[in-house]
């Protein structure tokens, strides 16, 4: 006796709007012109300033140097990680996320922590410590009051936008 071979697709709501939503990536030139932007194109540059001075020395036989290190290297993958976000606007694609809450909270966060690295990195350099890295230690010193003084910018920009989101 012959079967009948008789197949039934469906398609659901979520495949149609998964495929139709994630073939393609925006990408917003428009960021970099922005002093949010740009404050973050130098809160990157000049972070790995920061913690390559630091990294080529013997940073790891002094505590104080590893602090620095930590929010360097921390600060600056998450920075470029943010970054990426506004860049190829992942945001608007997840709306449940309180982007303006998050960018507020990873500015001040950065802005707070760096204060204290720098202001450690600044206390700890001295010829007496270690003449033959001197100069690196202190260009990561002025360096990361740089890009402390780059975060609390963008930590003003995020409560601006943050401010402008909740009165709405």
């Amino acid at each position: 006796r012959p079967r009948s071979h008789t197949v039934t697709t469906t398609s659901s709501s979520f495949t149609t709007n998964l495929s139709a939503s994630s073939s393609t990536l925006a990408y917003e030139r428009e960021f970099l012109r922005t002093v949010p932007g740009l404050l973050m194109v130098t809160e990157i540059v000049l972070g790995l300033l920061v913690w390559t001075l630091i990294a080529g020395t013997e940073y790891f036989l002094y505590p104080a140097f590893g602090w620095v290190m930590f929010v360097a290297v921390f600060y600056w993958v998450l920075t470029v990680f943010f970054l990426i976000i506004y860049m190829t606007m992942t945001y608007t694609r997840i709306p449940q996320v309180p982007w303006t809450m998050v960018g507020l909270c990873f500015n001040g966060s950065a802005f707070v922590l760096y204060l204290i690295a720098a202001i450690v990195d600044a206390s700890s350099v001295t010829k007496d410590l270690d003449n033959h890295n001197y100069n690196s230690w202190a260009a990561s010193s002025f360096f990361a009051f740089v890009v402390t003084s780059c975060y609390a910018g963008n930590t003003y920009f995020s409560f601006i936008s943050w401010r402008s989101r909740t009165l709405q």
